[in-house]
C-alpha cells in the first residue's frame, strides 16, 4: 500500500521531537493511521542520526508485548533498554491497555534523559489520571483518518487520474480509513468498515468485563451515526429504540452510550452557540462522525441528507485546521458553524448544491439576522461564484484541497 506522509500533522509535532520535558500525545479512532504516524516521525529522528539502539518501541497492539500489560513490567522494559546517559526516544502504541501507565511515563519523564512518544485510542487520554499528573507536562495531538486532500494525494500516487471534483462522491461514500484503500469493490470496502466498526466496539468500547448491553449499544450507536449532523434529540433516540425493540431505555443510558462513543474517537460532540447573546449554550446540538464510512455503513442510502455528509467533511476539515467550531443559534433559525479562533470568527452554511433560487434564498437568508461584520461563507459543490451581498461563496472541492480559505475577524 503506497505510504502518505502525514505533513500536515507532522508539522505540528516536529518542533517537539527533541523536547524531554513534553510527553507527546497522539490520539484518535483506531485504524485512523496512529502507528504509521508514529513510524514517521521515528524515521525523521533516525535520519537525524540517532542510532537504532537508542529508539524504543512497544506496540501495545503486537501480542509480543502481552507479557509486560502492566506498569511494573512495562517499566522494567523500558529502564532495560536504557544503557548510557544519551538520550532516548521512546515510542509506545496504544498506551491505554496498560493500568497505571501515567506513572511510568511521568518517571522516565522526570528522571530520565529521553523524548516520549505514546498514542491512544481514547479521546480522554488527558482528562483522567494522566491529564492530572502531567499538567503542563503533556502535549495532545488529536488524528484523525484521511482528510479529503490526504486521499484525493493517494489516488494521484497511485496512478488514479481523477478529477478531484468526481472524486469527492467516493470520499463522501467511503471515507477516509487509511487501509481501506487497499480493496476496490464495494462490498469489500464496506466489509473492511464494518470490521473496523465492530474492533471499535469490542475493543474500545465493550471490552471483556464491561457491564454495556452491547445489542443496545449497537441499536443506538447505529443510530447515532446514521444521523450524524442532524439536529440531537434524546426523545428521538428513545422512540426509535422503542419502537424497534419495543423496550423502553433511560435518557441517562443515551447521554452515557454518546460518552462512550466519543471517548472512542467515534464522533464530535458540539455545542450550540447564541449569536444573538454572543455566548456558549449549555447543551449539545449536533455530533458528527470523524469518518464518514462509518456513517455509510449505519446507512441505507447515500441520497438520504447528502448535505450531511459534507457537513461532517467540512467540520473535520476545521477541527483538523485547528479551529474551534459550534453550530450556531440565531434568532428565527440555525447556521451551521460558527468558527472561531482566539477572539476571531466567521460564520458558514453548507449546501449541497445551491440548485434552485429557493436554495439559494434559504442557505443566504440564514445570516439576515447576524448584524455583526464577521465574515460569512456559504460552502456547495457548485463550481460557479455565487457570491453576492458581501456574503463570500466557495467550492467545497476546492476550500478542502486548500486552494481557497476561510478567513476570520
Amino acid at each position: 500500500m503506497q505510504i502518505i506522509k502525514r505533513e500536515e500533522y507532522l508539522k505540528k509535532i516536529r518542533p517537539y521531537y527533541e523536547i524531554d520535558d513534553l510527553i507527546k500525545v497522539i490520539s484518535g479512532v483506531r485504524r485512523c493511521g496512529k502507528s504509521t504516524l508514529l513510524g514517521q516521525i521515528k524515521e525523521e529522528i533516525k535520519e537525524k542520526g540517532v542510532r537504532d539502539d537508542h529508539i524504543i518501541e512497544i506496540n501495545f497492539e503486537d501480542y509480543g508485548y502481552e507479557k509486560i500489560r502492566s506498569a511494573d513490567k512495562m517499566y522494567k522494559y523500558i529502564k532495560s533498554r536504557i544503557l548510557d546517559d544519551d538520550k532516548y526516544y521512546i515510542f509506545i502504541d496504544e498506551i491505554q491497555h496498560v493500568r497505571g501507565f501515567e506513572k511510568v511515563i511521568n518517571s522516565f519523564r522526570a528522571t530520565t534523559n529521553c523524548s516520549i512518544f505514546v498514542t491512544g485510542s481514547n479521546s480522554k487520554l488527558l482528562s483522567g489520571k494522566l491529564g492530572s499528573l502531567l499538567v503542563g507536562r503533556c502535549i495532545e495531538f488529536k488524528i484523525n483518518p484521511f482528510s479529503f486532500k490526504e486521499a484525493y494525494n493517494y489516488q494521484l500516487e497511485s496512478g488514479n487520474n481523477v478529477s478531484p471534483y468526481d472524486y469527492i462522491e467516493d470520499y463522501l461514500t467511503y471515507g477516509g480509513f487509511p487501509e481501506r484503500f487497499k480493496f476496490k469493490g464495494e462490498n469489500e470496502v464496506k466489509e473492511y468498515l464494518k470490521q473496523t466498526y465492530e474492533a471499535i466496539i469490542n475493543r474500545d468500547i465493550i471490552g471483556e468485563k464491561s457491564k454495556i448491553n452491547k445489542q443496545q449499544f449497537l441499536n443506538i450507536s447505529s443510530y447515532i451515526l446514521k444521523n450524524s449532523g442532524e439536529l440531537f434529540s434524546p426523545d428521538s433516540i428513545m422512540r426509535y429504540f422503542e419502537r424497534e425493540n419495543n423496550k423502553f431505555i433511560e435518557r441517562s443510558t443515551i447521554y452515557s452510550y454518546l460518552d462512550k462513543m466519543e471517548e472512542a474517537c467515534l464522533i464530535n460532540r458540539v455545542k450550540r452557540y447564541d449569536i444573538k447573546g454572543k455566548k456558549l449554550m449549555r447543551y449539545i446540538e449536533k455530533d458528527y462522525v470523524t469518518d464518514l464510512g462509518l456513517k455509510r455503513i449505519n446507512t441505507d442510502s447515500l441520497e438520504i441528507g447528502k448535505s450531511y455528509y459534507l457537513e461532517s467533511a467540512i467540520y473535520n476539515e476545521l477541527i483538523n485546521r485547528g479551529y474551534t467550531v459550534y453550530v450556531g443559534k440565531t434568532y428565527k433559525g440555525e447556521i451551521d458553524f460558527v468558527v472561531t479562533s482566539l477572539d476571531k470568527k466567521c460564520y458558514i452554511q453548507v449546501s449541497y448544491l445551491l440548485a434552485s433560487e429557493e436554495i439559494i434564498e434559504r442557505e443566504y437568508s440564514a445570516f439576515k439576522s447576524i448584524k455583526d461584520a464577521c465574515p460569512k461563507f456559504v460552502l456547495s459543490l457548485d463550481r460557479l461564484d455565487f457570491s453576492y451581498n458581501g456574503i463570500k461563496h466557495i467550492n467545497i472541492v476546492d476550500f478542502l484541497l486548500g486552494k481557497v480559505d476561510i478567513y476570520l475577524s
